[in-house]
């Protein structure tokens, strides 16, 4: 098997109705910050078909290592500035969060 794009990361993400199209927004015009980090390979942001669930953001990395120095680095808080900002502003106004996010990671077996 390709020693590369061995890791994959994939974020569970969970919008309140009213963020939903916000949230596609803030994906339509993100800073491809993580497009810059070495071990990334490709990102696919997965909406649920009937509008009910979870969205999927799924990334191919070559290594967790990989994927763990992007979560630690400029450019993973970059590239979340704005989400991370409009939860600050929902917390800070006593709303209930527009998201929640759930990381979950896989070592590929099989293609």
């Amino acid at each position: 098997m390709d020693s590369t794009k061995n890791f994959v990361a994939i974020n569970y993400i969970n919008c309140q109705p009213d963020y939903a199209e916000r949230f596609e927004q803030l994906f339509a015009t993100r800073a491809k910050a993580i497009d810059r980090l070495p071990g990334f390979h490709s990102m696919q942001v997965l909406k649920p078909a009937d509008g009910n669930g979870n969205y999927l953001i799924v990334s191919f990395w070559d290594s967790e290592e990989h994927f763990k120095a992007w979560t630690r680095s400029p450019e993973f808080l970059e590239g979340h500035k704005r989400g991370f900002e409009d939860i600050a502003k929902a917390k800070q106004e006593g709303r209930t969060p527009p998201m929640t996010s759930d990381f979950k990671t896989y070592n590929v077996i099989s293609r």
